[in-house]
This record gives structure tokens, C-alpha cells and sequence, in this order.
């Protein structure tokens, strides 16, 4: 996993755009339909259309795609988002299959979804990603896979958050090149993909379910050496959750996935240094909430 990637490109700035600035994104709008709607957000700020000049060529009142880059109002219909995606020249592919997606959590029937998208027939001209995007996943997919699985115990949802987080980085691909590294700008993509469909608890995500999978669990083999094992993995689990994002990450990826730490590093796309520091604070963090009695004790004597 040591390998660079974060190829150089002239970073993209939004064009200016007369008239009145587009609202943000409504609170009520869930994880799954942002998934595709701040992609699409993205590309239009940066593509300097106006609402004014894409009605026109749409033929769709400005109110309605002011509606739906903002998600308000009813769930669009997909030859809406196509049209949309067509004017902005966005790949087709990963946006349709998150459109269904959340299509399906917004309680859209089967029929709904069919019928909405009967009448735009896709081409396979974006049907593949960009050669970079490909090679990239290559090189990511399989420790995005391990990580999720830590906070994801369903395998077919652990699933669908990696594939979706390659569908979102594809919508984005273009500012992930611009951006200073493509590997942290794609890191907090996975994360927030993640952390979505993670449940939390008191607003911190809910590592219990995990440690009734831990490899010291399944190496004990009487029931008293597995319930002490599972009491301490409890107690652990629960202290991590409290850390921040960044020793979250990195404990997880360092203790539970068991990547060492300049594969971490490649990985977040941060220094090494930052691992060890954080992996380091994070430790000492833990130790002082699960033993602070026999620290005291030990400082004691």
C-alpha cells in the first residue's frame, strides 16, 4: 500500500455567476440522496451556468431546479437528474445508481424508480471511469473494504458503502485531482460514506457490535476466558469511540486492521509523523480511561 498517488493538475476555481446565489442544501435531505446531490451541488458552482441559461436549455422552470439542487420539495424523477447531468457533464453511471439508492430510501416503490427512468436510455459513453480513478480504487479498495467492515457488520451494506464511495469520488474525480491530495480528499469521502450508515450512539459512532468480532475472542476457547475477553473488548470499543476523528482512524486502521504505519500514512494521505503522534495520544488516552486505577497506584508507590 506505500505507493504515491496524487497526480498534479491546475486546481479548479468556481467561475463567477450573476444573479442570486443558490440556497443550501435543505436539513431534511438524508445521507443517500447528498450522496449524489453535493456532487451535482459541486459541478454546477464550478461550471459558471446560471440557473437562468440551464432552464432554458432544460426547458424547466428555475424554481424547479432551484428545488432540486437544494432538495426540496418531492423526490425528482431521474429524467430530470439526467437532463441535469447532461447539461453539466457529469458521468451518468455512478449518478444513476445512487439516484436509485436513495430513490429506495426515500420509499419510492420499485415501479416508481422504473417508470422514472424509463424514457432516458443510458449510453455507455461514461460507463467506465477515468483510467486514474480505476487504478486508484485498485490500489485503495481492499483497506477501504477493512476499515468499513469495523463500523458496518452487514456485509451486503458494508458493501454498498465502499461501492459508494468510488461512485461519489467518480462524480467528484476532477476536484480530487485538484485538490493538495487526492488521498486525503478521497480518505474523507469513505469516512463520511462510513459514518452515515454507522449507528451512533450519544453522537459517537457504536463500536460495541464490534468487539463480539475481535480476533482475541475467537482465539479463547473456554466461555469464561471469552466473556472476560468480551468485557474488556467492550470497555475498549467504548473508550475509542470517544476519540477524535483522526486517532479514531488511525487506531482502527493500526489495532484492528493491523496496517502498519506508512501503509496508514498512504492511506489518509497524511504524514507519518501525524500517525504516530496520533496513534501515540490516542493510546495514552485510552490506557488512562480504562486503567486509571492502577496508573494512580502505580504513581502512588
Amino acid at each position: 500500500m506505500n505507493k504515491s498517488f496524487n497526480p498534479s493538475v491546475p486546481p479548479v476555481r468556481p467561475a463567477a455567476r450573476p444573479g442570486r446565489k443558490l440556497g443550501p442544501i435543505t436539513g431534511t435531505v438524508g445521507s443517500a440522496h447528498c450522496a449524489w446531490l453535493e456532487p451535482m451541488r459541486e459541478t454546477y458552482l464550478l461550471s459558471g451556468l446560471t440557473l437562468s441559461e440551464l432552464s432554458i436549455r432544460m426547458r424547466l422552470a428555475k424554481s424547479k431546479l432551484s428545488e432540486l439542487l437544494r432538495g426540496t420539495g418531492l423526490y425528482p424523477r431521474w429524467e430530470i437528474v439526467f437532463s441535469l447531468a447532461t447539461e453539466l457533464q457529469m458521468p451518468y453511471w455512478p449518478l444513476y445508481r445512487l439516484w436509485r439508492q436513495a430513490a429506495a430510501e426515500a420509499h419510492k416503490s420499485r415501479e416508481w424508480i422504473e417508470r422514472s427512468s424509463e424514457r432516458t436510455a443510458l449510453t455507455t459513453t461514461h460507463a467506465v471511469p477515468p483510467l486514474d480513478h480505476r487504478a486508484f480504487r485498485e490500489l485503495v479498495h481492499d483497506d477501504y473494504d477493512r476499515y468499513a467492515q469495523v463500523f458496518i457488520l452487514d456485509a451486503d451494506l458494508c458493501d454498498t458503502a465502499v461501492s459508494d464511495t468510488f461512485d461519489i469520488l467518480w462524480l467528484r474525480w476532477n476536484n480530487a485531482l485538484a485538490s493538495p491530495d487526492i488521498r486525503r480528499f478521497a480518505w474523507s469521502v469513505l469516512r463520511a460514506t462510513v459514518m452515515a450508515r454507522t449507528p451512533h450512539l450519544d453522537g459517537r459512532p457504536e463500536l460495541a457490535r464490534a468487539a463480539f468480532d475481535t480476533v482475541a475472542l475467537h482465539a479463547l476457547t473456554t466461555d469464561t476466558e471469552r466473556m472476560q475477553q468480551m468485557a474488556e473488548s467492550l470497555e475498549l470499543f467504548k473508550a475509542m469511540s470517544r476519540l477524535p476523528e483522526h486517532q479514531l482512524d488511525v487506531m482502527v486502521l493500526r489495532r484492528l486492521c493491523g496496517i502498519a504505519p506508512v501503509d496508514v500514512s498512504a492511506l489518509m494521505g497524511v504524514s507519518l509523523a501525524a500517525v504516530r503522534s496520533d496513534e501515540r495520544h490516542a493510546v495514552h488516552f485510552l490506557e488512562s480511561v480504562i486503567c486509571p486505577q492502577t496508573e494512580t497506584e502505580g504513581s502512588s508507590a
